[in-house]
């Protein structure tokens, strides 16, 4: 990596300039790095706002799930297996799931040679359990932090091989050049956060063959968030810049405390806790979920369900299913405005009018559960304890004392398993943009638990073989970068510069409003229950607020500007959420992986519901079941839409003569793919 400055409009700039560029410092990003210098690109560097921030080292659950190919036990699994396993969740792209498939155990061994503990037992296998949306027993942990210790081990690995890491800096921009369909990304541009206040306001520049975007998913854009509170996300970067996104419409959301940010699943269900409501100001204690379940025994199943079934899925509403947890806590939060605990010093009462808990009163699966697993215990932070005492010294280390208080909670937005179209190399149709883990669009509808792991792992895998085998060329000198990418970084100064206005009282004022707008917004009708009436009326409020911010935004001084443009980007994003959803719905869209839309005539959500949740599945052969949506952001600004193929599952494998020849003169790694 070589620096040198860039002078325009009498101001030099400095710049870094490198083969390859990578935005984000979580598991994603951090395994593209290591994965490039094992590769043989040494001119990299990685970005970030804050070494250590994000999902990666600040989120988990009970015990944290990392999903694979089968590695032990007596079910027989292969590549093409877990291929078309993938492949079922829907609108998940045939050829990358087989790609996910094929590098599972490749990108699964790397991080058992970097430290991070797996269990085996004494044979050396690598035992698994059965996750969410899993027909097998693919997944393992290595407790509830798995997703930090990976990126604890990658962190120092990449010290370890002298990796540059440029800390607290936000890039703000994508630079681009080329013509429609040929565009391609030639660098970014950031603001450093410890010189805003300086003459330059910061802004550092970045000439860059090629660029990894690993930033994970839109947390910010959430008022009930799992994300961590450092982690917005940077999807506006990319939309902006005229990348396709797809499946924006399919998050995961699931239950969560809402004080320390944590997945409530696994175990901290299968205790089976109280459930509560209180007003804003914690008084009216109710056990909410009496005035649905029409006795304890399904209350109290449906709550240790959520332990197996953790995201909200409307297929299991009926029938007292488990999600029917999650949409009663909704009402209560979002419709009712009050505030939800869960209470693991006592158990669910009747409170008059259903019989107190017992253990008896579980379906056979749980009581079953409960007994091999020693938890027969009086009270459900016995049970936890005995289960898994880690997930109570979690919140004990976070100030949280689960034996002594409840616990807040809320159905929160957890993972995002659309993002941007990338091949089976991780290529976006933006050339030379590489977006890896959550950025990533590869999950589709229904994914196991954990595979979101295994993806950033292969993705940036993959990534890294492509741009050192394709895209391995030096940067161009810094005066044939300025005048590619000289006028997009004018503009963006000129931007930031008449934001600034040492008058203006009220920006901090307007920023926490636009966000309180996208949050409220994003919450109430773009997370597990969407009302189409309410996408309808809003999807149009979320473009004004974004039309009127670029305009009206303003900030008292520079210090204040890498959150301007962080804001900027939050609102777009979640008007091109809104428009995705509300796309979906003209063409048929109805309730699917994890959220709901209430239909007039559908199915009845269960008896203790009035007509107003009333919805109906999405099947199969449905126009959405067979499409994926995409969109863009064309070069006047104007959102695209179009309904690509899913495509099938390529056949694995091949005859060994022939991918040999094809790999031995270079033609295994190949743009057209």
């Amino acid at each position: 990596m070589k620096t040198g400055t860039l002078r325009i409009g009498g101001t030099s700039y400095p710049v870094y300039s490198l083969n390859t560029l990578v935005v984000g410092s979580g598991a994603a990003g951090l395994n593209a790095a290591v994965r490039l210098w094992r590769e043989g690109q040494r001119d990299i560097a990685v970005v970030t706002d804050k070494l250590g921030g994000g999902a990666s080292f600040n989120s988990g659950s009970d015990k944290q799930t990392y999903y694979k190919i089968s590695l032990a036990g007596d079910l027989p699994d292969s590549s093409r297996d877990m291929a078309a396993d993938l492949f079922a969740g829907g609108c998940m792209a045939g050829d990358l799931a087989l790609a996910e498939a094929q590098g599972s155990a490749e990108a699964f061994f790397h991080l058992v040679d970097l430290g991070v503990p797996f269990p085996f037992d004494r044979f050396g296998a690598y035992v698994g359990y059965k996750t969410d949306h899993d027909p097998r027993q693919r997944a393992t942990s290595a407790g509830p932090l798995t997703s930090r210790l990976m990126g604890e081990r990658l962190a120092g690995r990449a010290r370890e091989l002298g990796i540059p890491v440029i800390d607290r800096h936000r890039v703000i921009k994508l630079l681009t050049a080329g013509p429609s369909g040929r565009k391609r990304v030639v660098g970014a541009t950031a603001l450093d956060l410890g010189r805003s206040g300086t003459s330059d306001m910061g802004f550092v520049l970045f000439n860059a063959v090629n660029v990894v975007l690993a930033t994970g998913g839109p947390g910010g854009m959430y008022a009930h968030t799992v994300y961590p509170e450092d982690q917005p996300g940077s999807h506006g970067l990319a939309i902006e810049a005229g990348a396709t996104a797809r499946n924006l419409t399919e998050s995961q959301y699931g239950l969560a405390s809402v004080g320390f940010r944590w997945n409530l699943s696994g175990t901290y269900q299968q205790a089976v806790p109280r459930y509560f409501s209180t007003d804003a100001a914690g008084r009216d204690e109710r056990e909410f979920l009496n005035d649905v379940f029409p006795d304890m025994g399904r209350l109290a199943s449906a709550v240790f369900l959520k332990g197996y079934q953790w995201p909200f899925d409307p297929r299991k509403v009926a029938g007292y299913g488990s999600s029917l947890v999650d949409l009663l806590v909704y009402r209560e939060t979002v419709e009712r405005g009050r505030r939800v605990f869960l209470d693991y010093r006592r158990n669910p009462s009747g409170a008059g009018k259903l019989r107190d808990f017992r253990l008896r009163q579980l379906v056979p699966e749980a009581y079953g559960f409960l007994e091999r697993s020693g938890a027969l215990q009086k009270t459900p932070i016995a049970r936890l304890l005995r289960m898994n005492r880690p997930a109570v010294d979690l919140f004990r280390s976070h100030g949280i004392d689960l034996a002594r208080e409840p616990l807040e909670a809320a159905v929160c937005a957890q993972h995002n398993n659309g993002g941007f179209k990338v091949n089976v190399w991780w290529e976006s149709d933006l050339r030379h943009l590489f977006p890896v883990g959550e950025a990533a669009g590869t999950h589709g509808v229904y994914r196991p638990g954990g595979s979101a792991l295994n993806a950033g792992q292969v993705g940036g895998l993959r990534a890294a073989r492509f741009i050192a085998a394709r895209y391995g060329e030096k940067p161009p000198a810094v005066r044939e970068f300025g005048r590619a990418a000289g006028g997009q970084i004018r503009k963006t100064i000129e931007q930031a510069a008449g934001m600034i206005d040492p008058g203006a009282g009220r920006a901090a004022r307007l920023l926490d409003e636009a966000m309180g707008e996208v949050r409220e917004r994003m919450s109430a009708c773009g997370a597990h229950i969407r009302r189409p009436e309410a996408v309808g009326r809003e999807a149009p409020l979320a473009w004004a607020l974004w039309k009127r911010l670029r305009r009206e935004l303003r900030v008292a001084r520079a210090e204040t500007l890498p959150r301007a443009f962080s804001v900027l980007g939050e609102v777009l994003t979640h008007a091109v959420y809104l428009e995705a959803i509300a796309e979906h719905m003209r063409k048929g869209g109805q309730s699917r992986g994890s959220y709901l839309i209430p239909r007039e005539g559908g199915e009845a959500a269960c008896p203790g519901l009035d007509e107003a949740w009333r919805f109906s599945l999405a099947g199969p052969g449905d126009f959405v079941s067979r499409k994926i949506l995409e969109l863009r952001l064309d070069g006047r600004g104007r959102l695209r839409k179009s309904w690509a193929e899913v495509g099938r599952v390529p056949a694995a494998g091949g005859w060994f003569e022939t991918v040999w020849n094809d790999f031995r003169e270079g033609r295994t790694i190949r743009e057209d793919t």
